[in-house]
């Protein structure tokens, strides 16, 4: 009798679906609040760079508390760190509502910091345990996508928020983080791929370990120099260019970071797919290329039109980049055995890349020219993608993903027997 053979055809959990949802309601409501915080720092009477610094102390908290959060995984389990993280976000926003003083503001964002990173590293950690192999690119395009869909949302609303009053925004962020924690909470608490997370004794990849692997040194590159070129340096001098070197109005600032947002998320779902079907490698160099090529040309624009054009080029490249790259990382980790530490500096890397290429870039901006600032951060990029050409393939062959029928995944079974 010949073996029975077994055709699988994955879908993504519902549990991703979930983090989905999440993503857009986080984003959401922190477009509500982005707005308004350097406002509200003001009217205690500060300087600039002490209402700029309140924003600064969330990235930094983020950054510091980076660490300790992939450890907090590695204990607790990736849905208590998740919904521990949202709730104190939620009340630290709340929290800032009622500041009195500048220093309670300072104390109160940056604690927001500490739970930001804390969802953040266990929403990635748990997409990882609950995707399928073959559809973590797929699930990485759909991740972003939530948060964009959030960002475009949020600050319309949030602009006649304001308008009510300063601390309005605070509010209603804080509510919505509550009711998103309820949701999570009610949709997970009986997920069965949790739960079997949660008591998986696989030992964890160390970060020792995958730092000897050439693959993941090299996707903390390329997320250092995404860090910088996209969270970074375009959102600190694309404003600046367009207002001192081309001469335009401050309102096409938020219709250029529009067209980057669209033509990212255009690429996002495209590439997910593509990565979990011909391979993570050619798109991430791919979108590394792109991206590089797109930023040194903003800085050698002449004119809007031309400006617009390369800033599709641009927002094309990430869209491309980030799935295959995410999806790389959590092919290292591995679906079974907690990552916290791994995940948490490969989150760092893309930090420390916005936090630097600010810093860097506008000093080459001021004393030398925007056309340098954008060309060395589009030669990092570069660089990162030289870097990755040795690296292998992570995506998971036929032989590698899992033929063990789950309650989350549509099995069909062709069964041939011969007499």
């Amino acid at each position: 009798m010949a073996a029975a053979t077994a055709t699988v055809k994955h879908t993504l959990p519902r549990e991703v679906w979930v983090l989905v949802v999440a993503n857009v309601l986080i984003a959401a409501g922190f477009g509500l609040v982005a707005p308004a915080i350097p406002i509200f720092a003001s009217s205690f009477d500060v300087s600039v760079t002490a209402a700029s610094f309140v924003i600064s102390a969330f990235a930094a908290a983020r950054l510091l508390f980076a660490p300790a959060a992939g450890k907090l995984i590695s204990r607790l389990g990736e849905r208590r760190v998740y919904l521990s993280g949202l709730l104190i976000v939620a009340l630290s926003t709340g929290a800032c509502a009622f500041a009195g003083g500048y220093v309670q503001l300072l104390v109160f964002r940056s604690a927001g910091g500490i739970g930001s990173t804390m969802f953040t590293v266990s929403a990635i950690a748990l997409m990882i345990h609950l995707t399928p192999p073959p559809l973590r690119g797929r699930a990485s395009g759909l991740f972003g996508t939530g948060f964009l869909v959030g960002n475009v949302i949020g600050p319309l609303a949030g602009g006649g928020l304001i308008e009510i009053n300063i601390r309005a925004p605070f509010l209603v962020y804080a509510l919505a983080l509550l009711i998103t924690t309820l949701f999570v909470w009610l949709m997970l608490r009986n997920s069965t791929l949790i739960s079997a997370a949660d008591t998986d004794d696989t030992p964890a990849l160390t970060l020792p370990a995958a730092l000897k692997d050439h693959v993941y040194r090299s996707a903390l590159l390329a997320n250092f120099s995404f860090g910088w070129m996209v969270f970074g340096v375009r959102v600190a001098l694309v404003p600046l260019f367009l207002v001192q070197v081309l001469e335009q109005r401050e309102g096409l600032v938020g219709i250029a970071f529009g067209v980057f947002a669209a033509a990212n998320v255009v690429m996002l779902l495209l590439a997910g797919k593509l990565a979990d079907t011909i391979g993570r490698k050619p798109f991430v160099l791919g979108g590394l290329t792109i991206t590089a090529l797109g930023t040194i040309w903003l800085g050698l624009t002449t004119s809007v039109v031309e400006f617009m054009v390369a800033t599709v080029v641009t927002g094309i490249g990430a869209g491309l980049l980030t799935p295959p790259m995410q999806a790389t990382v959590a092919d290292v980790v591995g679906s079974r055995g907690r990552g916290g530490p791994v995940l948490a500096t490969f989150q760092m890397a893309a930090d420390v890349g916005a936090i630097l290429g600010p810093l860097a870039a506008g000093a080459l901006a001021q004393n030398v020219s925007f056309g340098l600032a954008f060309g060395i951060t589009g030669a990092l990029a570069i660089i990162a993608a030289l870097v990755w050409v040795p690296a292998r393939e992570t995506l998971p062959t036929a032989e590698e993903e899992p033929h063990h029928p789950t309650p989350e995944q549509s099995w069909e079974l062709d069964a041939g027997r011969n007499p």
